[in-house]
């Protein structure tokens, strides 16, 4: 639909998922391509973990994990910033599915960073076996070695497999075998944890395989002729193209590595920071727009605190794209949560917009409840630290200005024992329409959370979102005077409970 009012103008819009994942971060990237005419799509952060279901409107649909979610168009192009930990061979098989479609181009658009790490099929191995060494004990870990690799780099540094690295078969040989034998040293000191199954078996065959090493060379040299390798004043170049650039975010924030419920996180920075870092060291010139997204109830695929899972949503709102599986096993369900998403826009920092995904799904709901606060059920005097409260009635969970795990452990250890309290929208009266209450919704988030939403979904593609304002004042609000919209008495009056 061509670009906003203004022309051909430089804009930066960075999309962070304001929950556990799975809000929709994939659908609102390819909407804000095809609204505003994006030229790149930036992957900041993550690796081939990442899920993000686009599905248009002829009924074409592909999960992007490491190609951005707009490649379905045919201009768009992907940067894998060096924030990205790649796996060529995962991307081998995301690019066959995108050929099956029609898009014979994706290698031609995409740009990968010279300093991105490359996961290998050793790193990956250990990270499943640690996972299922773990029991009952699981970190909710994808499977996909993305922690693995990170682990390894901040002990080895530039020892680990660079992109840069796959043009020189050489040099792949020589750290492909520092990185077997490590892995196979590790694995050693795993083995008395581990069960004796077929899943185990498999993963550990990958370390005698006599032809893995050649093979893979093989794959990582011929992949490095696919895509394009760039630089710091190629990346500079492409930031200073005019027009959009979408930075797309991967999992959410409240599993960031630093400020998400630890252990139950992942290794990546899933805030701005690293969009910010890109934008600052590439002296992007441009308008810069934070965009928070958030579904309309709240889920959690994967281990870890949950407080307002409800097993009877689970059964309510399956989700056809998020199911069971070997390594983050379920996908959880539950009403949505006014204090981890304020506690996931603090650390965000400053938002501009929201967007609101899955909105149609509350049609099936007999009633939506908030959460509105938690109550303790331990120690009061253990409340303090991170909580503010009145008596045992938790309001808010507190940020710690500055990643320290110790604190988020001891978050994450008392957030199990929070219960929730709930405000409840009642359901529409007989011939009542169901927008009545959906709007009452959009209302209370805009003020509870402090941000005017911009996006709201209702359905899978993009012609079933809608602009929540006029898409020209799609801007830093520092730029502008836009005041969130006036609340019903009902929300004023919830605030000061």
């Amino acid at each position: 639909m061509g670009l906003p009012s203004g022309g051909a103008m430089t804009q930066a819009i960075l999309l962070a998922d304001l929950g556990f994942g799975d809000a929709g971060k994939g659908t609102i990237t390819d909407f804000l391509a095809r609204e505003l005419g994006a030229h790149t799509i930036v992957r900041y952060n993550g690796g081939p973990q990442a899920a993000h279901n686009v599905v248009t409107s002829s009924g074409m649909q592909h999960t992007f994990a490491q190609f951005g979610s707009a490649m379905l168009l045919p201009l768009t192009k992907t940067l894998l910033s060096r924030f990205m930990l790649i796996s060529p061979l995962n991307m081998f098989k995301e690019e066959r599915h995108l050929s099956t479609l029609g898009i014979t181009n994706a290698w031609q658009r995409t740009f990968i960073d010279r300093r991105a790490l490359v996961i290998t099929p050793f790193q990956r191995a250990l990270n499943r076996l640690r996972e299922i060494a773990r029991a009952g004990q699981r970190h909710g870990s994808c499977g996909e070695g993305v922690g693995e690799c990170m682990a390894d780099f901040l002990h080895y540094g530039n020892a680990l497999l660079l992109a840069g690295d796959l043009e020189n078969r050489a040099t792949i040989l020589k750290k492909l075998h520092f990185l077997r034998d490590l892995k196979r040293q590790e694995l050693d000191e795993l083995r008395p944890h581990l069960p004796g199954t077929g899943q185990v078996k498999q993963e550990c065959s990958l370390f005698t395989d006599p032809a893995i090493l050649a093979d893979c060379a093989d794959v990582y040299h011929y992949f490095a002729g696919c895509v394009t390798l760039v630089d710091e004043a190629q990346i500079s170049a492409l930031f200073a193209y005019p027009g959009p650039l979408i930075f797309e975010g991967a999992q959410g924030i409240l599993l960031d590595e630093n400020f998400g419920f630890t252990p139950y996180t992942t290794w990546s920075t899933t805030t701005f920071a690293n969009a910010e870092t890109l934008l600052h060291e590439h002296d992007y010139a441009g308008d810069v727009i934070k965009l928070g997204i958030v579904r309309s109830y709240a889920t959690r695929h994967g281990a870890g605190p949950f407080p307002t899972e409800d097993k009877a949503l689970t059964r309510s709102l399956p989700d056809q794209h998020n199911t069971w599986n070997n390594w983050q096993q379920a996908f959880r369900v539950g009403h949505f949560d006014l204090l981890t998403a304020r506690y996931a826009c603090e650390v965000a920092g400053k938002l501009d917009y929201l967007a609101i995904t899955h909105l149609d799904r509350l049609a099936s709901l007999p009633s939506q409840q908030i959460a509105t606060a938690y109550r303790y059920g331990g120690a009061p005097a253990e409340l303090a630290t991170h909580f503010a409260h009145r008596g045992e009635r938790i309001t808010k969970i507190r940020a710690n200005q500055s990643a320290n795990l110790a604190y988020q452990e001891e978050l994450t250890r008392k957030l199990f024992k929070c219960t929730p309290e709930y405000y409840e929208l009642l359901p529409a009266a007989p011939g009542q329409s169901p927008r009545k209450n959906c709007a009452t919704f959009l209302s209370l988030l805009e003020e509870q959370l402090g941000t005017p939403i911009a996006i709201t979904s209702t359905g899978p593609t993009a012609a079933d979102k809608q602009w929540h304002l006029p898409r020209h004042l799609l801007q830093p609000l520092s730029a502008k005077k836009l005041k969130v919209v006036s609340k019903p008495e009902m929300l004023t009056t919830l605030s000061r409970n």
